[in-house]
């Protein structure tokens, strides 16, 4: 399977990506959503920024998925794997506090970054605020 991140330009997560100094894509959600439980070792993950084409591709080495999360556990995920979700440690409070009521995180812990030819995809059908989208072939998108 292969997956498609969208990500928030702003948080400057691409970049981190492709130097490693981010390993780890780690996605908070309310509910069960996409990846969970689909995602698996050895999937590519194609990253883009919101607005942008597809500039990195990435293979997932592992994943953890939490369920039945409190602030209380949600502290200790951030502690432990802060800095390989590309989050430096001044920046974690204000990250907190922006995922403090998720329910559920799943950790894709991800190697092999490289810079790829840009390429758009059609999210059609999909959903426009789609973050992550997961398809057998990646050319079911282009």
């Amino acid at each position: 399977m292969v997956h498609i991140a969208i990500m928030k330009k702003s948080w400057g997560f691409v970049p981190k990506i492709l130097s490693g100094e981010k390993t780890i894509e780690s996605r908070w959600y309310q509910t069960r959503r996409v990846p969970w439980g689909v995602i698996t070792s050895d999937d590519v993950v194609y990253f883009k920024n919101s607005g942008e084409p597809i500039t990195v591709q990435v293979v997932v080495s592992s994943c953890i998925q939490f369920s039945d999360l409190t602030p209380i556990k949600i502290t200790k995920i951030l502690n432990k794997y802060h800095k390989e979700i590309g989050i430096l440690k001044k920046e974690k409070d204000d990250f907190f506090e922006k995922i403090k009521d998720k329910k559920y995180c799943i950790l894709v812990f991800i190697k092999k970054p490289k810079k790829i030819k840009p390429f758009e995809i059609n999210k059609k059908g999909f959903g426009m605020m789609s973050a992550w989208i997961s398809v057998d072939d990646i050319n079911m998108l282009k």
